[in-house]
């Protein structure tokens, strides 16, 4: 970052939004489905990463000025909302796509009612009992049908992964800004 800092006077707009992305964002986004469920005081470290340096790198801005204005201008999602993105992702290939591996998608279970409810056409999945909670509801087979089942029909129902993609997100910055 720091080197990217001494170029930033050279680049453009989209070349610093790029080269932040590219080594930066990666960085955090890197396996972060891992670390769903962790306490909001350790996801905070990696919040303050992206808050301090990344936004106001790419738009110029001080380190005085207010971090939500500039996520919301780059289109850029908070760290718990990235988690939950790449969850959510991870979970909607594996159910439609065969892209996803075959050890995820046999850990996801349709939910059918044993008898009938207006919910049986919900699309939601089963949400198995967890005898740990300190490390069991941090698992994918808990996570994965947790955030699954609390997203809108209109997302979870979306046509093809790219529409899925563009309505989470969409999904998730209306849940993390206009909150």
């Amino acid at each position: 970052m720091r080197r990217i800092s001494q170029i930033r006077h050279l680049l453009s707009l989209d070349a610093t939004k790029t080269l932040v992305s590219a080594f930066i964002l990666s960085r955090l986004d890197y396996c972060n489905s891992l670390l769903a469920g962790l306490p909001d005081a350790k996801l905070d470290r990696l919040q303050r990463i992206m808050n301090n340096a990344a936004p106001r790198l790419v738009l110029r801005k001080r380190k005085r000025d207010h971090v939500t204005p500039l996520l919301m201008t780059l289109h850029w999602l908070p760290i718990k909302a990235r988690i939950t993105y790449k969850i959510a992702t991870l979970c909607y290939r594996s159910l439609h796509d065969d892209s996803a591996p075959s050890y995820l998608s046999s850990l996801l279970k349709p939910h059918v009612p044993t008898r009938n409810l207006r919910s049986a056409d919900a699309g939601h999945l089963v949400v198995p009992r967890i005898k740990l909670n300190a490390f069991g509801k941090r698992a994918f087979i808990y996570t994965a049908p947790s955030i699954w089942n609390s997203l809108p029909m209109s997302v979870r129902f979306s046509t093809s992964l790219l529409s899925f993609k563009s309505s989470l997100k969409t999904h998730l910055f209306r849940q993390y800004f206009d909150a």
